[in-house]
């Protein structure tokens, strides 16, 4: 039985008559190290969450504190933080912390103490089966590069090139990417990993440049998103459409580089613009993402002049999730919440949400932007889509 709910409440619950202890909500959070900008993106959502908690008389007539402690990125460090929280009692529930490999780490402490755990920014499927507490707010990575390559398809284009850094979400990813690719058609060159840090990415590049694709498709962070996209134009390679994951929605991304970031294709599971966007009058925005306009205003109110991308409001909704369904289950019992949680079927902010049987989700769908004019252009799924590719792109030499 699905148990629908808004996650943006309106309204403003009781507050308890008598004072009690709060709640402990803890958890780490990367605030240094190589997931440091997105993982304070992160965090601002699940600070605005606990605020948004309270305003509304707390949680099971109790107040929520919320205590984070820097896991420098570090899977191990993270694996440490929940280990202390936990085998102190020193928390009474958990928010998860930024990125797929810190979320593994975590989740082998939060099950061993059946604390149930809403992974805000994991998207490596494969590890959300492994843990029976553990539950997956955002989308999978196998569907992070769909868009590209239905586009591409769509355009008839004939062939494709995938290359990822080497670790365990960009390697989903990549796999997901060479499922659809195969259903449409398209003729694979190249399926390349490369390492963390790599300084020289020249070899590959060349490589690619002499197999000549219709398409690239990268799945990145950061880092190697601006240092692909820079070396493609160093090396004067002209794909007709080249694709990044994440970090290329990022502000920062087309400030680094400038006209080299136009024509690059994104995935993005949120974006602000949605609270203004319409295509045409042919979808309810509002009614498929309820609260993403109040949730936008919040938060430029909360923190004025932060970033704000799709992982802080993964911070949010995720926090927001776990907070409804201990108001369903009227405690913090791990089973009763697990039960709610795989039955819950609802809107949020950040999109649609359910899960299957282990916890995956399936409800929320991934968007596609491009840069255009220095902005995110909306250009896929068609029924959203606000603009149309600007297709196919150009050679350097022409821009």
């Amino acid at each position: 039985m699905a148990v629908p709910m808004s996650i943006v409440l309106m309204g403003v619950l009781a507050v308890p008559s008598h004072a009690e202890a709060p709640l402990r909500f803890g958890g780490s959070m990367a605030m240094t190290g190589r997931y440091s900008a997105l993982g304070q993106n992160a965090l601002r959502g699940a600070k605005l969450c606990v605020k948004q908690t309270n305003d509304e008389g707390g949680l099971l007539g109790r107040k929520v504190e919320l205590t984070i402690e820097d896991d420098q990125s570090q899977p191990a460090k993270a694996a440490s933080i929940y280990q202390g929280f936990l085998g102190g009692k020193k928390v009474d529930a958990v928010i998860s912390p930024y990125s797929s490999p810190i979320t593994n780490a975590v989740a082998a402490v939060t099950d061993k103490y059946r604390v149930p755990m809403v992974a805000c920014c994991a998207a490596t499927s494969s590890i959300i089966r492994k843990y029976k507490y553990l539950f997956q707010f955002t989308s999978p990575a196998e569907g992070y590069l769909q868009g590209l390559i239905d586009i591409a398809a769509k355009r008839g284009l004939k062939t494709i090139v995938v290359i990822h850094q080497d670790g365990i979400f960009p390697k989903a990813t990549a796999q997901g990417a060479i499922r659809f690719a195969e259903k449409k058609g398209l003729k694979i060159l190249l399926v390349e990993a490369y390492p963390k840090g790599a300084a020289n990415l020249g070899p590959l590049l060349a490589r690619i440049r002499k197999l000549d694709p219709d398409v690239i498709a990268a799945a990145t962070y950061f880092e190697d998103a601006v240092a692909i996209s820079r070396a493609l134009r160093n090396m004067d390679v002209n794909p007709k459409m080249f694709g990044v994951t994440v970090g290329g929605d990022l502000p920062k991304f087309y400030r680094e580089l400038g006209s080299s970031a136009e024509y690059v294709y994104v995935p993005t599971k949120w974006v602000p613009e949605l609270v203004t966007m319409r295509a045409g009058g042919l979808v309810p925005v509002a009614r498929q993402y309820p609260g993403a306009k109040e949730f936008v205003e919040a938060h430029r109110k909360e923190f004025p002049g932060a970033d704000l991308s799709y992982q802080t409001v993964e911070g949010y909704g995720a926090c927001r999730i776990l907070v409804e369904a201990a108001r369903h289950a009227g405690s913090l019992d791990a089973d009763r919440i697990r039960d709610i949680l795989l039955k819950m079927k609802t809107n949020t902010a950040f999109g649609a949400f359910s899960l299957d049987e282990d916890g995956v989700q399936i409800g929320h769908k991934i968007l596609m932007f491009q840069w255009q004019d220095g902005k995110k252009a909306m250009v896929w799924p068609e029924e959203l889509a606000a603009d149309r590719p600007r297709f196919p792109t150009p050679p350097w030499n022409k821009r």
